[in-house]
């Protein structure tokens, strides 16, 4: 699985975008193709998350790791697929998401393409006690205040797009920070250890 790709960016679409790592360009579908620039000689950080289907892979970007991790949190919800939650984080205004969400303001929700009035309550259902406004991305360059180690921080969100709340995963993260375990699926799988 892959966990970021840093390279040149060498085509922007209106919808994805083009990687460029030694030769081989990856086709990312992301939020928003144009907060990227084409031709641009210094390599970018693009974190990844890689949707299998029987039909198809697909690579799906974002800026930073708080993005994802909110992308994943969103991916976890009952009826939400890869692309619906990308079209929700094509706002810019993570924050004013977050609040819809904890307020439990459907309508705003509802905005967005393909998520109905159902869908938005299950989103609130499932996210409410999830997402808190200072754990959580706030926009494109925020950061999440865990640790920068990419293996960790993928491990934090697969545990909690698991079902595990913000606080217990926040619990086992610092146990886990001391322990360096080594790669993504180490830190679950100690992770999880933990939480049981």
């Amino acid at each position: 699985m892959f966990n970021y790709l840093n390279g040149l960016i060498t085509e922007v679409t209106p919808d994805y975008i083009v990687v460029d790592i030694q030769g081989v360009g990856y086709q990312v579908q992301v939020a928003n193709p144009y907060a990227y620039q084409a031709g641009v000689k210094d390599p970018v950080k693009v974190y990844i998350y890689q949707s299998v289907r029987e039909d198809s892979i697909t690579l799906f970007g974002f800026q930073s790791s708080a993005d994802k991790h909110l992308f994943l949190q969103l991916i976890s919800v009952s009826g939400i697929g890869p692309k619906s939650a990308l079209a929700i984080l094509e706002t810019p205004d993570h924050q004013a998401l977050i609040e819809a969400i904890q307020q439990g303001d459907d309508k705003y929700l509802a905005k967005f393409p393909g998520i109905g009035k159902k869908t938005a309550g299950r989103i609130i259902v499932e996210l409410r006690d999830r997402l808190t406004i200072d754990e959580q991305p706030m926009n494109a360059t925020a950061s999440m205040p865990i640790s920068d180690d990419p293996a960790l921080m993928d491990a934090m969100a697969a545990l909690i797009a698991l079902g595990y709340t913000e606080k217990q995963v926040a619990k086992v993260e610092k146990t886990l920070q001391k322990e360096a375990a080594g790669s993504t699926n180490d830190y679950i799988s100690r992770g999880l250890k933990l939480l049981n």
